[in-house]
């Protein structure tokens, strides 16, 4: 065996008996239904700030986005991580941490569908909310395994994919059923920690390689970079080298608002703001988890946009997916201590898998077991049983998501490319209009729900009809960017031409009293 292999085994065994540790010392504080979904709301401004955007970043940005965006655009591609950082991260803190807090602990709303209900008193709104977050959630979390399967099979290349997706589902299976969200939220610590390490360690490896120059030579190079002969998808270092992403401007702004502006509307986010525990803890998370955000975020693009020059402008074998895992093994595969530091950036790939995994698991179970079965069974189910459910639903879901990556299902597949977009595209618009206005109304903000799938549903079918669903699928970023623009829009429009109750008003000046109490 390899001394690559050894060293990242022994770091994953480590990591793995620290993981399982946190979930059985967290037991402890899961025992109640709050407990286990919120953290009994009093989660520090360090855990939910790198819960927040350890949760953002998972291995698909690493081994996707970053390796796919660097390689075709270059330094271009940064700006997907400074939009993040600053339009995902910083103005999503600013403009709607507090705001959360205050509403959910006072609709003492659990998860974004029972948010929904207890706002504008709809239960049908409630069950709708749930099944697009079981639809097209349990899909992305798919995604995830995949990413990381490739990852490791770059270094283990004798041990098939699907080995090391059970070893991630079962590792991931351990801590958050055993203790619920203060475990992830902890667990996320841990490894928003070993995410910087490895991120400031990849970028320095990937920077002093000869064909990088350092800092000072990246812009030379790149700009001085040649295709080679035969290059399906030839880029001249004139593209590589524009700052503002050349002749790809239009689609980096179109990421940048999806990947940005999506986190608005994202179960999985915006649960991090219910759980924290007070108006001073968010002004630290804000600042703690926008600069995690921008070390991360254009950290990853950076280290993308050097993968042709550490390359030689060959694309691997893999394809795309396969840039970031090449690059790895090229700048850091040789020498014990490019060795060493290659089992910690395995690690800091595994754990930002494993804590968006672990959200998208726990707000899709929750979203079931609390919302859905008690609104469509009618029967009031004790907070006991519902704890019990969840943590089954934790598991079956992290089952479901590991057959669904390993059988490359045709429908969970595109499901996929469409889950970002559809979620928030749903959610933006209610969820953002329910914190900042009393005058929506249940119709429009059902309105605005509906219209979010509307529209990429309506997008998808005239596409397919016209160019096959592959062309549609292609083009789901800029639905999504659409559906959360139509949403945002259809909510007050429809609210303005609908009217509530006295008895409406006289409730939502209930809720919002929230604002002035802490």
């Amino acid at each position: 065996m390899e001394k690559a292999q050894i060293y990242t085994i022994v770091a994953l065994c480590v990591y793995a008996i620290a993981m399982a540790l946190i979930g059985c010392i967290s037991y402890g504080k899961s025992k109640t239904l709050d407990g286990f979904l919120l953290g009994g709301r009093k989660v520090n401004a360090w855990v939910t700030a790198f819960a927040y955007g350890t949760t953002y970043f998972s291995a698909v940005v690493f081994v996707g986005y970053a390796g796919q965006h660097g390689w075709n655009i270059g330094l271009g591609a940064i700006w997907i991580g400074i939009g993040n950082a600053v339009l995902g991260c910083l103005l999503s803190w600013l403009l709607f941490a507090n705001k959360t807090r205050k509403m959910t602990k006072k609709l003492e709303a659990k998860t974004m569908p029972e948010y929904f209900e207890k706002r504008y008193d709809s239960k049908n709104m409630k069950i709708f909310a749930a099944i697009i977050i079981f639809v097209f959630l349990v899909p992305y979390s798919a995604a995830v395994y995949k990413g990381l399967g490739s990852l490791f099979n770059a270094v283990f290349p004798s041990v098939e994919t699907w080995v090391w997706m059970l070893i991630i589902a079962c590792l991931t299976a351990v801590y958050l059923v055993a203790g619920g969200y203060i475990a992830t939220a902890y667990t996320d610590l841990v490894q928003g920690i070993i995410m910087i390490v490895g991120v400031v360690c990849l970028i320095v490896a990937s920077l002093s390689h000869d064909s990088v120059g350092g800092l000072s030579g990246l812009f030379e190079n790149l700009k001085n970079f040649q295709p080679i002969e035969g290059d399906p998808n030839p880029v001249t270092g004139a593209q590589l080298s524009n700052i503002f992403g050349g002749s790809a401007f239009k689609f980096l702004c179109v990421n940048i608002m999806l990947t940005s502006f999506g986190t608005w509307g994202l179960p999985q986010m915006i649960g991090k703001f219910y759980a924290i525990k007070d108006t001073a803890a968010i002004k630290r998370g804000t600042i703690i988890s926008t600069a995690f955000c921008v070390i991360i975020g254009c950290g990853a693009y950076l280290i993308g946009s050097t993968s042709r020059l550490i390359l030689g402008g060959k694309l691997p074998d893999g394809g795309v997916d396969s840039i970031i895992p090449s690059v790895l093994m090229e700048v850091l595969g040789n020498g014990t201590l490019g060795i060493i530091l290659l089992a910690v950036i395995m690690i800091l790939l595994l754990s930002a898998s494993m804590s968006t995994l672990e959200a998208v698991v726990l707000t899709s179970a929750s979203a079931v077991a609390v919302d859905l079965i008690p609104a469509v069974s009618k029967k009031e189910i004790k907070p006991e049983k519902q704890m019990m459910l969840t943590r089954i639903l934790c598991l079956v879901f992290v089952a479901c998501s590991f057959i669904f990556a390993t059988q490359n299902i045709p429908i969970i597949v595109s499901l996929m490319s469409f889950s970002w977009g559809v979620v928030s595209g749903c959610f933006i618009g209610p969820y953002i209009w329910g914190l900042f206005s009393k005058k929506i109304t249940k119709i429009g903000a059902f309105a605005g729900m509906i219209s979010g799938l509307v529209t990429v549903g309506i997008a998808t079918l005239v596409i397919s009809i016209a160019s096959g669903f592959s062309s549609a699928a292609a083009k789901s970023p800029e639905m999504g960017v659409c559906a959360m623009a139509v949403s945002l829009v259809v909510v007050p429009v429809v609210s303005y031409f609908t009217r509530k109750t006295a008895k409406d008003n006289d409730r939502v000046e209930k809720i919002f009293e929230c604002y002035n109490e802490e």
